[in-house]
């Protein structure tokens, strides 16, 4: 069994961990199954109540895991009663095996919960294509069921669990008002490589005690994932088993609402975003060996799509985040992922900006451009690469991090 390997907290790292409240109907406990990992919790089960909602977000690998599958049938019943996250295995490629460990964990945690199968929703990350041994959730899920707690350390506790090679937990909370009711919005993520758009080996998790049925949750989720998790890459990586789920209990007891687009809803989903999108910049601040955060923001596409898809190949552009880890202002390297993107674009209309600094302007460099202002824009830990492409009023803005040695150093021994 492997042992879990210490490494350097990220610099990007939030100073402050944040304590989230309770939210009503949502229970949490971790513990340790031995699944990959030794002297470390790797399982997370939530247990929830009667009446409980959830809508989800899943990779668009069309190598899709197990536990994947198994939660995009289970969103064809009606409810959901609890969430079991291992990490340390994925159950990824490894076919009749891992649907067999699947249906064996739900059993496991439907008795845990005194609920149908299809009630328990199921999350694993880890190593891809060595087999899951669900037997040891055995006797592990009855413990949590019966020792579940809704305070901030069980909130902490359960991002902890869900880990990999991510250095940090990642939890966010909101507050938002229904109709004039106040509901609170808690979320977890895991997720530092094999991170890219359609969702990465990036899990997150939110949680409501708004009352709210699931087609509204799945168009609100679906919505906000648009705006966050799918404009987030470390290593442009599409992962098998991407899962963003949303419950919702009901406890808060709003107003009865049946239409996403319905006004009253504004707030919700206003702060609904808001806590992917941070959740999303955690992931990418904790991308492997990450020193530097970097947003990327296109201008004046053709279109928002083309916009998106400019900014993605200037962020998963391997020769753009080694010039950022070096603290190199080479604006060449933007210029080549802005040519090869395939969208339209006229080099000599083009802008390009590190933070406040123009270094590029009308298909070549700057008239007033300076290699020390540029370079102290590089050496921030925090950096805005700005496009203009003078077409139209497209825009986008996605979220990476830079590529470092140690990049490689996590991932060439990640099964070791």
């Amino acid at each position: 069994m492997a042992s879990a390997k210490t490494v350097p907290v990220s610099p990007l790292a939030p100073t402050h961990r944040p304590d989230l409240p309770a939210i009503a109907g949502v229970g949490l406990a971790t513990a340790q199954a031995g699944i990959r990992y030794s002297a470390r919790t790797d399982v997370l089960y939530v247990a929830l109540a009667e009446g409980t909602q959830a809508a989800g977000v899943f990779t668009r690998s069309r190598c899709p895991s197990a536990p994947v599958d198994w939660c995009r049938e289970a969103l064809k019943s009606e409810g959901a009663r609890a969430l079991v996250v291992n990490s340390g295995n994925a159950n990824a490629f490894t076919g009749a095996r891992g649907r067999d460990a699947v249906a064996l964990t739900a059993a496991i945690a439907g008795r845990a919960a005194d609920c149908a199968p299809q009630a328990v929703f199921i999350a694993s990350t880890g190593v891809i294509g060595e087999p899951l041994d669900a037997t040891k959730f055995e006797g592990v899920l009855a413990d949590c069921a019966g020792r579940v707690d809704g305070g901030s350390a069980a909130w902490s506790a359960a991002a902890e669990a869900i880990m990999t090679t991510d250095t940090f937990p990642k939890l966010a909370t909101r507050q938002a008002r229904i109709d004039g009711t106040v509901v609170t919005l808690n979320g977890i993520a895991k997720g530092a490589g094999m991170i890219a758009p359609d969702m990465a080996t990036m899990l997150s998790f939110a949680f409501t005690d708004a009352a709210l049925p699931q087609a509204v949750l799945q168009d609100l989720l679906s919505a906000g994932t648009a705006k966050s998790f799918n404009c987030v890459t470390v290593d442009g990586d599409t992962s098998t088993s991407d899962t963003l789920m949303l419950f919702a209990t009901g406890a808060a007891g709003n107003a009865a609402v049946t239409d996403a687009a319905d006004p009253r809803l504004a707030d919700f989903k206003a702060q609904l975003d808001d806590l992917l999108v941070e959740l999303a910049q955690l992931v990418a601040k904790d991308g492997e060996g990450a020193r530097k955060f970097v947003t990327v923001r296109v201008e004046g596409a053709t279109d928002d799509t083309s916009a998106h898809r400019i900014a993605m190949s200037i962020a998963n552009s391997p020769l753009v985040k080694t010039a950022v880890a070096g603290e190199d202002a080479n604006w060449g390297r933007v210029v080549m992922a802005v040519g090869k993107a395939g969208e339209p674009a006229d080099r000599d209309r083009l802008g390009i900006w590190f933070g406040d600094v123009r270094v590029a302007h009308a298909g070549a460099r700057d008239p007033d451009y300076s290699e020390a202002a540029a370079s102290a824009v590089m050496r921030e830990s925090d950096i805005v690469i700005r496009v203009e492409l003078g077409l139209g009023t497209g825009t986008a803005r996605v979220w990476t991090c830079d590529l470092t040695h140690d990049y490689i150093a996590i991932n060439g021994d990640y099964r070791s």
